[in-house]
């Protein structure tokens, strides 16, 4: 783990009330796992908001990373409307990550809303290892989808709307269809709802997937000393999300 402050070198919408950020940060860029993340410090004087957010990393570049987000609140207002220049004060790479396979394989990509943050970097890590890479997005209008340009030209990007603006209509996880018989490995990262439908998709499905998440509880610390991003567990007990994730097995969860 690094302590650095992290220069903002850019920041521009991603879709409605998200935004990609890129910043120059090379200890908080190195040696990152897919589906790892950043404590982030919302402030200027880091003590209002007081804790840190938590940000999964979303692409990577050198020394270079970006972070997608939504605005949600005075931390996540304060990092979108900083300038180019700013000074950050983060520290990472924080969490296990998800786990890529060293065979050539199928992977399915699922995220909803925001939680398709990672998926971009797990993405272009899955098609230059040399994976066929498909990726499904969940939003609730046409508005909450990250364009396709985002995504490298080799990946199937499928999506899915609430209302049905774009692509098929409802929740991402009731459109899984061929897909989830395709995939020999599964990634997913959303709200704890989305988890508890694509668990109960999969588990009739008679897989030997292990599908992996991604959980986003609220991390103030990220680091296991507060404890206060407990989850439980079916086997294991209680487990704090930042040291002991936030990678879980789907099933062992919901």
């Amino acid at each position: 783990m690094k302590i650095e402050s992290a220069q903002l070198l850019s920041t521009e919408r991603a879709y409605e009330g998200a935004y990609v950020s890129w910043f120059q940060g090379p200890g908080l860029a190195k040696s990152v796992a897919p589906g790892q993340f950043v404590m982030v410090h919302c402030s200027t004087e880091g003590t209002d908001p007081m804790f840190a957010r938590a940000f999964s990393y979303h692409r990577l570049d050198g020394s270079r990373f970006a972070l997608l987000y939504q605005v949600v609140g005075r931390g996540t207002e304060w990092l979108a409307t900083r300038q180019r220049g700013t000074q950050v004060r983060m520290y990472g790479p924080l969490g296990k990550g998800f786990r890529l396979p060293d065979a050539r394989s199928n992977l399915l990509l699922i995220g909803g809303g925001v939680g398709i943050a990672p998926m971009v970097d797990v993405a272009e890590r899955g098609v230059a290892a040399g994976h066929q890479v498909v990726v499904m997005m969940g939003g609730r209008t046409d508005a909450h989808l990250l364009p396709a340009s985002h995504w490298p030209r080799e990946v199937e990007y499928v999506v899915t709307t609430e209302d049905g603006s774009a692509g098929a209509k409802g929740f991402v996880t009731q459109h899984l269809g061929k897909y989830q018989e395709w995939a020999s490995k599964i990634y997913a990262c959303g709200p704890n709802s989305m988890f508890a439908s694509l668990a109960n998709v999969l588990r009739g499905n008679g897989r030997r997937q292990r599908p992996e998440i991604l959980m986003e509880e609220n991390m103030p610390c990220g680091w296991g000393m507060c404890y206060g991003c407990g989850i439980f567990t079916k086997r294991n007990g209680v487990k704090l999300c930042c040291k002991d994730g936030p990678r879980f097995n789907l099933f062992d969860v919901f």
